[in-house]
């Protein structure tokens, strides 16, 4: 993964998670769709997330499961 591309999902997951725990998987696929949209807005390719997180998803679940948004991941 791109240094610049692991830097912006771990930023906008701290910034953009919740702090309480879920597993829906419509929020999971909400908040990965938003991360994707917000770095294409940010100039930053998909595959500079994905070249090592083959899953956004999978990623923003196991985050959500551990508790580690709101500002907990930077």
């Amino acid at each position: 993964m791109s240094t610049r591309g692991i830097n912006f999902l771990v930023n906008w997951m701290a910034e953009h998670l919740p702090e309480t725990a879920s597993d829906d998987p419509v929020l999971i696929s909400d908040l990965a769709d938003q991360v994707m949209k917000a770095a294409d807005k940010a100039g930053i390719g998909m595959t500079e997330i994905t070249e090592e997180v083959p899953s956004v998803f999978e990623v923003i679940a196991e985050a959500l499961d551990h508790g580690e948004g709101g500002g907990r991941l930077a």
